[in-house]
C-alpha cells in the first residue's frame, strides 16, 4: 500500500481508473445497502454487553436464564405520597392492579400491593415478557398511562424496576443511531461550507464518507453475524461518528494537497497523482496508528470497551479506503469547477500572503523554550483536576434527564428497606443451598437472605440478599466482596456488576494503556525514521490527555453536576485521544520532515507549521465537533466520552500541534530527528524548491 502511494501508479483519479473506481463504489453501495440496514439486528443489548468478560456477575446473569422459563421481566409501579396513604389512594392502586392484569403476561397474576413501613408508599409488581424489547417498551408505556390516569391529588406514580429500566434504555438506544447520523452530518456540512466557501465542494467528501459508512455498517454486520464480533448500541453509535470524523479529516488533507498541485499542473489527473503520492503516506500512517490503537482495546476485559475498539477498526479501515479511492475519483471527475468560486488556476501562484500560522511560527521560533514551557504549564494546570475524578457513575445518574425508572428507583429506596429494591443475587448448587444461606446470613453487611426459586431440573437454587445502602454504593460492594469470600456460590446483581466493572477497569488501564503507547511509538518510529521525535510526540499527546481529562472533570462537576465519571471513560478517552491526537502530529511532522530535507530543520518546522495550519485546524474542528454531538445525548457515559475526546482534540489542535510540538522541535534543533539522517546533515537550501501554503489555511482565516 505504501509503495503504491509513493509511486503514484494506478491512481484512482486516472483517466480510466476514476470511472472504474466510482462504478465499483456505486455497485458496492447498492449491493451492501440492505446489509448496512441490518446492523441493529445484531446489536447485543443485554447487561453482559457492558460487563467484563468472565466476570462473576456476568456468570450469574447467564445462570439466571436457567430459572426463566417464560422470559419474565417484572416492572414495578410505585405509588407514593407526602403523608399517610388514604382510602382513595388504596382504591386507585386496587383499580390499577386489575387493569395491569390485562397488560401482564397471560397466565401470570399481579400480586397484591406491598405497603412501605412508613405508610407512605405502595408497590405493585407486574410480570412482563422481556423477549421483545420493543413490545416491552410499549407495555411499560401502557402501565405508565394507567398509573398516571385519574391519580388523586398529591399521589406520585412511577413505573420502574427491571422492566421499566430496560424499556427506558431501549427508547434511548432506539433513536441513537439516527440522531447521531443527522447531527454529525449537519455539523460536517456546515464546517466544510465555512472552510471551503464553496456551495459544491462539500458534496464530494460527504459523498465519499457516505460510501465509507455503508461499507462500514455492512462489514460490521457481517463480522457480527458470522465471526462473533460483539456490537452494542454504544459502539454502533460511536462507529458512525468516527467514520464521519476521520473520513472528513483525510478528505481535508487530500483536497488541500490536490488544490495546491492544481496551481502547478495543468492536467488535473497529474495533479491528483502527485497529491495522492505526497499526502497518501501521512493518511496511511494516520489510519494505521488509529487502527492499531483501537485494536489494542481488543485486550480489554470490559465487553463494551473491547467492542468499541474492534468495531472502530472496521470504521477506520473503510474510511481510509474510501478517502484514497472514491474521493480522488470524484474530485477528478468533477474537474476544477468543483472549487468554485475559489477555482485554482494553473500557473497562478499559491497563496503567498503572510498567514496567521506563519505569524504563530515566527513567534514560537523567537522564544521556543519559553513557548513549550508555557504550553506545559497550561496543560499542567488543567491536568491537576484529573487527579480528583470521582469514579463510578451512580445508577440514578445514567441519564442526562432522569428517566421514570430512575425516579421509581429513588422512590423505592426512600420508602422501602435500603437495598430491598435491588438485592444481590446468589446462585448455589441446591445441595449446598442451606450451607450457603447460613454463610450469607452471617456475612457482614447482609441483612436478609431469602430463597427465590430453583431451576426446573432442581440443580441450582437462587437466593436474594439485601445489602446496605444503594446497590452501587461502596457499602454494597464491600458486602459483595464479603459474600464471595464466605461462600463458594456465584454472587451477582447491580452491586456485584459495579464491583466487577471497577476491578476490570483497573486491570484494563494497566494492560491496554502501555500496549497502546508501545504500538503507537513503533508506528511513529517507522514513519519518522527517528527516536527522539516519536517519544516527544507521544509524550505531548499523553500530556494533552491529562489536560483534557482535568478540564472535562471541571465541566462535569461544576456545570453538569454529574454524580461521577463512568468507569470506562479514562480508558476509552485515552485510547481515542492518543490515536486521534497523534493523528495531527503525523500530518504536521510528515510535512515538516519533507520540508526539512529541502530547507533545513528550522525552516522545515516553520514551513510545515504554516502549510498545514489551515487543514489541520479544519480537521481538528470537524473531529471535535463530531464528538461533541455526544454531549447532547441522554446517556451520561456517552456524553462524558464526547466531552473528554472533544476537549482533547481541541487542545491537540490549538496548543499541542500549534505551539508545543514546534517549540520542542525548534529548541532541540537537529537532535529532534536523532538518530535519523536529518539529525546528521542539513539539506542545501540552494537546491530546494520554494515552500508552499495550503489554500484551506486562507479560507479558514476568513471564518
Amino acid at each position: 500500500m505504501r509503495a503504491w502511494l509513493d509511486r503514484g501508479v494506478a491512481v484512482p483519479g486516472g483517466r480510466r481508473g476514476k470511472w472504474l473506481v466510482l462504478a465499483a463504489w456505486l455497485i458496492a453501495a447498492m449491493a451492501l445497502g440492505a446489509l448496512a440496514g441490518k446492523l441493529g439486528e445484531v446489536q447485543d443489548t443485554s447487561a453482559n454487553a457492558f460487563l467484563p468478560r468472565g466476570a462473576e456477575s456476568a456468570q450469574v446473569n447467564t445462570e439466571l436464564e436457567k430459572f426463566r422459563t417464560d422470559d419474565l421481566l417484572p416492572a414495578v409501579a410505585v405509588y407514593s405520597t407526602e403523608g399517610a396513604l388514604t382510602d382513595e389512594v388504596r382504591q386507585k392502586v386496587d383499580a390499577d392492579r386489575t387493569a395491569f392484569a390485562e397488560i401482564a403476561v397471560k397466565g401470570q397474576q399481579v400480586p397484591p400491593a406491598v405497603a412501605s413501613d412508613d405508610g407512605k408508599a405502595l408497590m405493585l409488581v407486574v410480570p412482563l415478557s422481556g423477549k421483545d424489547q420493543a413490545v416491552l417498551a410499549e407495555k411499560v408505556d401502557e402501565l405508565r398511562s394507567v398509573a398516571a390516569a385519574h391519580a388523586p391529588p398529591g399521589l406520585d406514580t412511577e413505573v420502574g424496576g427491571p422492566g421499566g429500566a430496560t424499556a427506558d434504555a431501549f427508547n434511548v438506544f432506539d433513536t441513537l443511531d439516527g440522531t447521531l447520523m443527522m447531527a454529525t452530518g449537519l455539523i460536517v456540512i456546515i464546517l466544510l461550507l465555512l472552510t471551503y466557501r464553496s456551495p459544491v465542494l462539500w458534496l464530494v467528501p460527504v459523498l465519499a464518507v457516505g460510501f465509507a459508512s455503508v461499507l462500514t455498517q455492512a462489514g460490521t454486520y457481517l463480522f457480527a453475524k458470522y465471526a462473533g464480533l460483539q456490537v452494542d448500541p454504544q459502539s454502533s453509535g460511536v462507529l458512525m461518528v468516527l467514520v464521519f470524523g476521520i473520513g472528513t479529516d483525510y478528505a481535508l488533507l487530500l483536497i488541500a494537497r490536490y488544490r495546491e498541485e492544481l496551481h502547478r499542473h495543468e492536467d488535473r489527473h497529474e495533479a491528483m497523482k502527485i497529491a495522492l503520492r505526497r499526502s497518501g503516506p501521512a493518511i496511511l500512517a494516520s489510519a494505521g496508528t488509529i487502527t492499531v490503537g483501537l485494536a489494542c482495546l481488543g485486550f480489554a476485559d470490559i465487553n463494551s470497551s473491547r467492542s468499541m475498539g474492534l468495531v472502530g477498526v472496521i470504521g477506520v479501515i473503510c474510511g481510509f479506503l474510501a478517502m484514497i479511492s472514491a474521493l480522488p475519483a470524484l474530485l477528478v471527475i468533477c474537474g476544477r469547477w468543483v472549487f468554485w468560486p475559489l477555482v485554482p488556476r494553473h500557473g497562478t501562484p499559491v497563496h503567498k500572503s503572510r498567514t496567521v500560522w506563519e505569524r504563530i511560527g515566527s513567534s514560537v521560533a523567537a522564544h521556543p523554550r519559553r513557548s513549550w514551557l508555557l504550553s506545559l504549564a497550561v496543560t499542567a494546570v488543567l491536568a491537576v483536576s484529573a487527579f480528583g475524578l470521582d469514579m463510578g457513575l451512580a445508577q440514578t445518574g445514567w441519564f442526562q434527564n432522569k428517566s421514570e425508572s430512575v425516579v421509581a428507583q429513588e422512590k423505592l429506596s426512600a420508602h422501602f428497606p435500603s437495598g430491598a429494591g435491588d438485592p444481590a443475587v446468589i446462585i448455589a448448587k441446591t445441595a449446598d443451598a442451606d450451607r450457603v444461606t447460613k454463610a450469607a446470613e452471617g456475612t457482614k453487611g447482609v441483612s436478609d437472605v431469602k430463597v427465590v426459586g430453583r431451576t426446573p431440573d432442581g440443580d441450582r437454587t437462587q437466593l436474594s440478599a439485601v445489602l446496605p445502602g444503594a446497590p452501587d454504593s461502596d457499602a454494597a460492594k464491600d458486602a459483595v466482596k464479603n459474600l464471595r469470600e464466605r461462600t463458594d456460590a456465584l454472587v451477582g446483581g447491580t452491586a456485584a456488576q459495579a464491583l466487577d466493572k471497577q476491578l476490570a477497569t483497573e486491570r484494563d488501564l494497566s494492560v491496554v494503556v502501555p500496549l497502546v503507547l508501545l504500538v503507537v511509538l513503533i508506528v511513529l518510529i517507522w514513519l519518522l525514521r527517528a527516536l527522539v521525535a516519536p517519544v516527544l510526540l507521544l509524550a505531548t499527546v499523553v500530556v494533552s490527555y491529562f489536560a483534557a481529562l482535568g478540564a472535562a472533570n471541571l465541566y462535569f462537576e461544576h456545570v453538569m453536576d454529574y454524580s461521577g465519571v463512568d468507569w470506562t471513560i479514562p480508558l476509552l478517552g485515552f485510547v481515542f485521544l492518543v490515536a486521534l491526537g497523534i493523528d495531527y502530529n503525523i500530518f504536521l511532522m510528515h510535512r515538516v520532515k519533507e520540508e526539512a530535507s529541502l530547507h533545513g530543520h528550522r525552516q522545515g518546522v516553520l514551513t510545515g507549521l504554516s502549510s498545514t495550519g489551515g487543514v489541520i485546524t479544519s480537521a481538528g474542528l470537524v473531529l471535535a465537533a463530531t464528538f461533541a454531538v455526544f454531549a447532547g445525548l441522554p446517556l451520561v457515559s456517552m456524553a462524558q466520552m464526547g466531552v473528554v475526546v472533544g476537549i482533547g482534540i481541541l487542545i491537540d489542535t490549538f496548543l499541542v500541534r500549534t505551539v508545543l510540538v514546534p517549540a520542542l522541535a525548534l529548541d532541540l534543533g537537529r537532535r529532534f530527528w536523532w538518530p535519523g539522517v536529518l539529525s546528521k546533515a542539513t539539506a542545501d537550501p540552494s537546491t530546494a524548491q520554494a515552500p508552499s501554503t495550503d489554500e484551506p489555511g486562507r479560507d479558514l482565516e476568513r471564518v
